[in-house]
């Protein structure tokens, strides 16, 4: 889909939609929960959905409800069960430890550029648990069960392994180790994981090196109601900073969601991302309103995102008149203040869609996007959103 931005300024009020990493967490802990479980979700996003279907491959139910989905546990065992992941990374880490926690035998697959995307740390470390696991990049196939105990994971590739690893053993009998070996990043994306692992019954302490997981049943909470995400808020943020009056409402301040210090990081000339690398797109596209130099550091995981994250910001932006530079573990925008507007290649990418349309309010002309449509990985309603606060757009 080719859509064209008309440059204006946005005034008025939007709602945070349902944040993804919460959500995607929610969904695989009721499935492995007692009792089924109400998922008060305002989206249903092709990530979310590729998580609801593996889910459902593995012998859980799902039903579309007021406000969201239930969840019914998984009836096992299951063999040879195929979970399409779509092009969710989430989905498929996570989902490819549960099932080597299981008594099942599945295959996961991809498309995109999931099957490019790493998975062998988590794989290493599922075999020496006792998974029986067949490659190292989609399509995998992979039998259950691993144990509990001792468990090295390097965690500056992907906290998503980490995540995996905690919600598989969190579903064995015994206390569990994890121990990170390296540098930790994205740390917040694993605080979310504890936090809806806690709400689900299951005990996780933090220690020096990692993690200890109490593991043995997951228990319904009933209902969860999934809060606001930050990383999407974060277009509608930078919009409000570049000259257009948006408030955001259903944030919940005292998330752990790590991205919501955007608003104070982009305030600063050097940006360390290691911690926040899902804004890079739109704090690259926030220096360009910037009369001053900023330099984004920290990044280099970026290159192995939907699209080489780092090339296809810059891209944006020089795209659109701007000025960009890659280094090897990021960027170097050299704001003036304004865009002049053009042509953008969406790269298939759902963040650098959105980006563009953010940096279309500080341009002197026209921006048209191609493959708008990779919004429906996380915000499907995100054009709505930026129509009611008076965006101009039309769909070629």
């Amino acid at each position: 889909m080719q859509i064209c931005i008309k440059p204006k300024k946005l005034s008025g009020s939007v709602k945070a939609v349902s944040s993804k990493s919460y959500a995607h967490r929610a969904i695989i802990c009721a499935a492995l929960a007692d009792k089924p479980t109400e998922i008060l979700t305002d989206i249903l996003s092709d990530d979310i959905k590729a998580t609801l279907r593996c889910v459902k491959a593995l012998g859980a139910e799902t039903e579309k409800i007021p406000g969201g989905v239930k969840v019914t546990p998984f009836k096992l065992p299951r063999e040879n069960a195929v979970l399409d992941c779509g092009e969710s990374g989430s989905t498929a880490r996570f989902m490819l430890a549960v099932a080597a926690a299981l008594p099942v035998s599945a295959e996961l697959t991809g498309s995109g550029r999931l099957p490019e995307r790493p998975m062998n740390v988590l794989v290493h470390a599922l075999k020496e648990g006792g998974a029986e696991i067949d490659g190292d990049f989609l399509p995998i196939k992979v039998k259950g069960k691993i144990h509990s105990g001792l468990y090295e994971l390097r965690g500056d590739i992907s906290s998503q392994f980490i995540t995996g690893l905690m919600l598989a053993l969190a579903a064995t009998e015994g206390k569990s180790e994890i121990h990170i070996i390296s540098a930790m990043e994205s740390a917040a994306y694993v605080d979310i994981t504890a936090d809806v692992l806690n709400r689900f019954g299951i005990e996780i302490l933090k220690t020096n090196d990692g993690y200890t997981i109490f593991g043995g049943k997951y228990i319904s909470p009933g209902k969860i109601t999934v809060e606001g995400d930050w990383s999407n808020a974060a277009y509608f943020l930078a919009a409000s900073r570049m000259g257009s009056s948006v408030s955001i409402s259903g944030l919940n301040l005292a998330s752990r969601q790590g991205d919501k210090v955007f608003t104070q990081v982009i305030a600063q000339d050097t940006i360390d991302a290691s911690q926040i690398p899902d804004l890079v797109p739109v704090i690259a596209v926030y220096a360009t309103s910037k009369k001053s130099v900023t330099k984004i550091v920290g990044a280099k995981r970026l290159r192995i995102k939907e699209s080489d994250r780092i090339k296809t910001t810059a891209a944006l932006i020089n795209a659109l008149g701007g000025k960009a530079e890659e280094t090897e573990e990021g960027l170097t925008v050299y704001g003036t203040g304004k865009l002049k507007g053009g042509t953008a290649d969406g790269a298939g990418d759902h963040r650098i869609v959105m980006s563009a349309a953010v940096a279309a309010l500080i341009c002197e002309k026209e921006v048209i996007i191609n493959g708008a449509e990779a919004v429906n990985k996380s915000y499907p309603t995100f054009f709505d959103d930026y129509k009611k606060l008076g965006g101009e757009i039309n769909v070629r």
